[in-house]
């Protein structure tokens, strides 16, 4: 029985929480409709705000490149063809794959040296502006420079390094602004993505409120980003071409003038004495024999030199270029209606939220 009871108390006392939640919410709400003239003032007073915004916002343009990477690296017949290769003694190389696998192009074009290279690159053909002076004039950084002589003697060429000697002081400073740039550019301006992951297709867009600096960064970071890419992958390999190219020339120029040596010999002992044989069997046979030599390491070499190429190959990534930005670019623009309600509702929300605090602090200092 006592049981009973109590479970009866707790049932009857949650009844009375319960009703008196419905209570002070009606209450709540009933305070909130008597104030509906300031809440409507605050609300229109976020809509003209909204729609000043919309208005006085610069649009933004968008610029997309769209290019497939296929990387046969370590797969397809070529692998087999070096693993043969190797059990013939031959070396084909590792090639520069171990250097990026898989997504880490995206990495390369968030990188500083990527991006720094890109501010550097000229606004277009009959401008010397440079990206990074163009970023300069469309954040207006300038004006904010007015009473720093030393910034706004600072100068973003990409010759300013190559050619002119700059103090130590000004190149710190200047790496610094180059520096901010690059983690905006990086955040804010750039989006590296791909629009399918089973699909090899990666999206570059580069977003500004100027249509020009949008379509030339876009198409200066793409370019920078994927030739570095493919001379980074294929350099090892290049450069085992390159050392075996100069073997082969090296051991055949030897041998053609072994083989020349040999003839001039004959040449100059045209009536030799038969008793004077060595005069002219010994350097021919010697000139010969050198020859042979030469000619069996240059077949050698020249295999390796073959499959080398075929491993350079192999670590060559396809990598094409589908959709490049052309004009005009996409807008992206915030519409007034948008401003209009997205002002109002956000306005109408913040002053029944500073109502509800103000009349909660009264009620608990009453």
């Amino acid at each position: 029985m006592t049981t009973e009871g109590q479970q009866y108390k707790n049932l009857e006392s949650e009844e009375i929480s319960l009703k008196e939640l419905i209570l002070k919410i009606i209450d709540w709400w009933r305070y909130l409709l008597s104030k509906w003239l300031v809440i409507v003032v605050f609300g229109l007073f976020g809509s003209a705000l909204g729609c000043w915004y919309a208005t006085t916002k610069e649009p933004l343009y968008t610029a997309t490149t769209t290019f497939v990477l296929e990387d046969e690296n370590g797969s397809g017949g070529l692998s087999s063809l070096g693993g043969l290769a190797s059990i013939a003694g031959i070396d084909l190389g590792d090639g520069g794959g171990g250097i990026f696998q898989g997504d880490n192009i995206f990495d390369l074009y968030k990188s500083r040296k990527m991006i720094e290279q890109t501010l550097f690159t000229p606004l277009d053909s009959s401008s010397d502006q440079t990206l990074m002076e163009k970023y300069i004039e469309l954040n207006n950084l300038t004006e904010s420079w007015e009473n720093n002589s030393l910034l706004l003697s600072l100068r973003y060429k990409l010759q300013d390094d190559t050619i002119i000697n700059i103090e130590t002081k000004k190149k710190r400073l200047r790496d610094s602004v180059i520096g901010i740039a690059v983690q905006n550019i990086s955040k804010n301006y750039l989006s590296v993505q791909k629009p399918d992951k089973k699909l090899s297709k990666i999206q570059v867009d580069i977003k500004s409120t100027d249509e020009l600096f949008s379509k030339r960064f876009n198409e200066a970071i793409v370019k920078n980003v994927n030739d570095f890419y493919i001379q980074t992958k294929t350099k090892k390999s290049l450069q085992n071409v390159q050392i075996m190219q100069s073997k082969v020339d090296s051991v055949r120029s030897v041998m053609n003038g072994a083989i020349y040596a040999a003839i001039a010999v004959a040449d100059a002992t045209p009536n030799l004495n038969p008793t004077r044989q060595v005069q002219r069997v010994a350097p021919v046979q010697r000139a010969q024999f050198s020859a042979e030599t030469n000619k069996a390491i240059l077949s050698t070499l020249v295999q390796n030199l073959e499959m080398s190429k075929l491993a350079l190959m192999k670590e060559t990534p396809l990598l094409e270029v589908i959709d490049k930005p052309v004009y005009p670019l996409s807008k992206e623009k915030f519409s007034r209606l948008k401003g209009l309600i997205a002002g109002g509702l956000i306005a109408g929300f913040l002053i029944c939220f500073v109502l509800i605090m103000r009349r909660a602090l009264k009620l608990v200092l009453t």
